[in-house]
Parts: structure tokens; C-alpha cells; sequence
């Protein structure tokens, strides 16, 4: 989850934030390089006063500046179609989750199970424990196995949500009408933060999601424990 003064990108929490991470990283080693050299030619030219009679016409120097910038252009987009690609990759999904957006709290329903389903609220301030995180914690949890794929299927039944997740790198938006659906996988336990992403009314703000990552054997025995 995010923390104070917290300038950069979350942990990541799956392989896909991680390839985003590294996308992040090498898009800004690009654009430190180009403004350096820009701020350094520009410095160079206020200062500087002598004049390059060579610069003021010349074809060599009109094709280098046309076809360097096509080049690094280049090498940020092949990297970004990659993993928009890779981002739409439905893999073969061990459970599918059904998340449901209202105003202004989720359900959850678990598709490969019989009447497994539930609302998820966030807990009020007031009523929050010691260790718990204001304006974070939800009353039900999304429980799901670590190393396996999940399927999400996001709707809403009023306004427009996003059901989001930072460190895994999901973001999808819930519409009215229409199931659209993502492909994740948590390759660590523990407790993964959201909110809805999406301006969806007065209580926008108020509407947590709440991810516990565990290993499959513990996910066995809870998904036995509540089907019971």
C-alpha cells in the first residue's frame, strides 16, 4: 500500500506490475537523457557567441534530428504494445471472481462455487481497530490463492466504478450492462490495497477493496468454511 512520501510506484504484488515497474523505469532513463541534452543545447546557445555556419543549412543535420527522435520513439512503443498485450492475456484461470459495483460499497461472488457471495463495506472510523487503516479496511475481505491465475469479471448495477488495485498493476472499469473482465496473478501473501478509481458520486471516496492474498491449502479451508 502506499505510505507517506511515497514518490514512486508501489511494490509490486504480480509479474505484470513488475514489467510495469520496469517500463516506468526505463521511459524516464529516455526522458532524463532528452532533457538533459535539450537543456544543455539551449544553455549552449544563450551563452555561447559564436554561430556554426554549418548548422544554418544543412541536409545532415535535418535527417539526424528527424530520424533519432522516430528511433527513441521507438523504443518506448515497443515495449508499451508489448505489455498492453500482455495486460489483455486471458491465461487458462484457476477461479473467476465476480465483482459488482454500487453506490457505494462492492459485492463479490465467486463464480466456481455455490451461493458464495458477499458485500464488502468499508468499516467506519469509529468502529475501526487499533491496527486497522482508516478509509481502507472493508468488513469482507476478498479472499484468493497466491501463484494461481484469477479471472475478474467487473459490472455495476448504477453509475460508472473502477475496481482498482495498485500493486497488481489491475485497474478495469464497472459499467452498467457490461461484464468486462481481467486476468491477474498474486505471487505473494498479504493484504492488497484499493478504491474505486472511477468519480461515481458523493461517496466515491468511501469505497475500499480489500485483497488477502493466501496460500492454497489456507484458501481451501476458508472456501470449505464458508460454503458449509
Amino acid at each position: 500500500m502506499a505510505t507517506w512520501a511515497n514518490l514512486g510506484l508501489q511494490d509490486s504484488s504480480s509479474p505484470l506490475m513488475e514489467q510495469l515497474n520496469f517500463f516506468h523505469d526505463h521511459t524516464l532513463l529516455i526522458l532524463t537523457m532528452i532533457t538533459i541534452l535539450v537543456g544543455y543545447i539551449m544553455g549552449m546557445l544563450m551563452f555561447n557567441q559564436f554561430t556554426n555556419r554549418y548548422l544554418l543549412h544543412g541536409q545532415t543535420i535535418e535527417i539526424l534530428w528527424t530520424v533519432l527522435p522516430a528511433i527513441i520513439l521507438m523504443f518506448i512503443a515497443f515495449p508499451s504494445l508489448r505489455l498492453l498485450y500482455l495486460m489483455d492475456e486471458i491465461n487458462t484461470p484457476s477461479i473467476t471472481l465476480k465483482s459488482i459495483g454500487h453506490q457505494w460499497y462492492w459485492s463479490y461472488e465467486y463464480s466456481d462455487f455455490m451461493n458464495l457471495e458477499f458485500d464488502s463495506y468499508m468499516v467506519p472510523t469509529n468502529e475501526l481497530e487499533t491496527n486497522g487503516f482508516r478509509l481502507l479496511d472493508v468488513d469482507n475481505r476478498i479472499v484468493l490463492p497466491m501463484n494461481n491465475q484469477i479471472r475478474i469479471l467487473v459490472t455495476a448495477t448504477d453509475v460508472l466504478h473502477s475496481w482498482t488495485i495498485p500493486s497488481l498493476g489491475v485497474k478495469v472499469d464497472a459499467t452498467p450492462g457490461r461484464l468486462n473482465q481481467l486476468n491477474f496473478l498474486i505471487n505473494r501473501p498479504g493484504l492488497f490495497f484499493g478504491q474505486c478509481s472511477e468519480i461515481c458520486g458523493a461517496n466515491h471516496s468511501f469505497m475500499p477493496i480489500v485483497i488477502e492474498s493466501i496460500p492454497m491449502n489456507y484458501f481451501i479451508k476458508w472456501i470449505t468454511s464458508m460454503t458449509n
